[in-house]
């Protein structure tokens, strides 16, 4: 079985640690995203801004792994409080597309760099 590590180089690196995504055949398993910006600093603004940044991290490991949004089968959400619950929904509704994918929303009870959430997904190839 082939495997084949990806980083996007629109996202910060962490190869020393992680990939932003592992690939095999017919998946791709990508690395939780946190908020943060192409520099790996965590963006401002709340949980909302931070769902969006998320997604759109996840979105770069995706065009960077040959797949998309709409290859996606599971998503997995971390939330420090799970009373952002509906706020984090709000955005994730309105960005990913239709149907949406199957989904796990827990809250964690520390995240990496002290965030409100993480994200990590799987898709098809």
């Amino acid at each position: 079985m082939s495997i084949e590590k990806i980083n996007s180089t629109e996202i910060a690196s962490f190869s020393h640690i992680l990939s932003h995504a592992t690939k095999v055949p017919g998946l791709i398993f990508l690395s939780g995203q946190v908020p943060a910006d192409g520099t790996g600093k965590i963006i401002e603004g709340g949980i909302k801004e931070h769902t969006a940044q998320c997604i759109k991290n996840l979105g770069h490991v995706l065009e960077a792994a040959g797949s998309s949004w709409e290859k996606v089968v599971k998503v997995n959400v971390y939330l420090k409080n799970m009373d952002d619950f509906a706020a984090m929904n709000e955005v994730y509704e309105k960005l990913l597309p239709s149907p949406k994918p199957s989904r796990t929303c827990i809250q964690a009870a520390k995240l990496p760099n002290d965030v409100d959430v993480e994200i990590e997904a799987i898709a098809a190839t």
